[in-house]
């Protein structure tokens, strides 16, 4: 069976990002990469993209079908009440003179005069009939396109949550025969602050605008993207203040000199050796916060404590370090933003 190219992709990336690699020295997150592949950490992130895209089109779409529900609803009633009244009015009109006692009405007239008002009154009765079936065929053809746009998207909809779970099913599959199992007590789905993150600005179709480092960076002297530091804003508004570095100048192929990421230091004052205690707890924590709201944030991927976790993905152990806490990320966790 053949895969999409996205998770072709993630399986090809993630199979070489996390096979362990020899670099001699040490590095700290001021001055050095995230460890891994330069070519691979290319496909990481092309893949995590696409499968960010396929989130936000489905995201958007299920936006889109619960904005036609709801005006189905609204339709609903008013083609009903439009209806009665059409009716009463017909009713009426053929009881009071309407329909095949026109002619007889009109005969009965005693002189020109009255001839003419009754010629006129039934004239307004057609009129006014007229336009009240043009409103209702009108809201009739309207209700039937509501309901046919929402089927035939309700039926869009399954069908790719469908592929997706099969997608999903097939990665992790992929993934769980390649590489090595996580360590269960590291992955970390216990409670974390509950501040949920203000989700930044989307495109109207619902995917993520294209954006360039031009913002300036608090951290550093650099520049973020508009998005990141958005990220990096409700990161600290949950209450995550220990010391931050983002921007990095040109010479990593990653996203720190894109203005795509930040370093988060599990120590309060910097980067120091590897967390434990209420340092990694932190560090938990906020890697945690993180992936709970990645969606809201655009987070591409995270990485804390020999581990990374991506949208398809979720969390797999992380073997690219170099045996240092800075490129095994045991001192700091990285947020790398779409």
């Amino acid at each position: 069976m053949s895969r999409p190219p996205w998770i072709v992709a993630v399986v090809t990336a993630l199979a070489i990002l996390l096979t362990p690699t020899v670099v001699l020295g040490t590095a700290s997150p001021a001055n050095a990469g995230e460890g891994g592949d330069p070519a691979l950490m290319q496909k990481l992130d092309e893949a995590n993209r696409a499968y960010i895209d396929a989130q936000n089109a489905l995201t958007a779409s299920l936006q889109r079908q619960k904005a036609l529900e709801e005006q189905q609803q609204k339709l609903e009633p008013e083609y009903a009440k439009l209806r009665d009244e059409t009716q009463t009015m017909t009713v009426a009109a053929y009881q009071n003179g309407g329909g095949l006692r026109s002619a007889a009405t009109l005969l009965d007239s005693r002189t020109p005069g009255v001839f003419a008002d009754r010629v006129s009154t039934l004239e307004v009765i057609a009129r006014r009939n007229a336009a009240r079936l043009t409103r209702l065929t009108a809201m009739r053809t309207e209700l039937i396109r509501t309901k046919a746009t929402i089927d035939a998207e309700v039926g869009t909809q399954q069908a790719s949550m469908a592929v997706m779970a099969k997608q999903k099913a097939d990665l992790e599959e992929a993934l769980a025969q390649s590489m090595a199992a996580v360590d269960v007590s590291t992955t970390w789905s216990g409670k974390t602050t509950t501040k949920v993150a203000e989700p930044a600005p989307r495109l109207a179709d619902g995917s993520w605008a294209a954006e360039s480092c031009g913002t300036d960076d608090p951290t550093t002297g650099g520049c973020l993207t508009p998005r990141t530091l958005h990220a990096l804003q409700e990161v600290r508004r949950a209450g995550f203040l220990h010391f931050v570095s983002c921007w990095r100048a040109p010479g990593e192929p990653y996203e720190h000199p894109k203005g795509r990421a930040c370093d988060f230091a599990a120590d309060v004052k910097g980067f120091g050796g590897v967390a434990a205690g209420a340092s990694k707890e932190y560090g938990t924590q906020l890697a945690a916060w993180l992936i709970k709201n990645a969606q809201a944030l655009g987070v591409m991927y995270v990485i804390w404590f020999k581990q990374i976790w991506t949208p398809a993905g979720g969390w797999h152990a992380y073997n690219s370090g170099q045996g240092d806490p800075s490129s095994d990320h045991t001192n700091h966790v990285h947020m790398s933003i779409y």
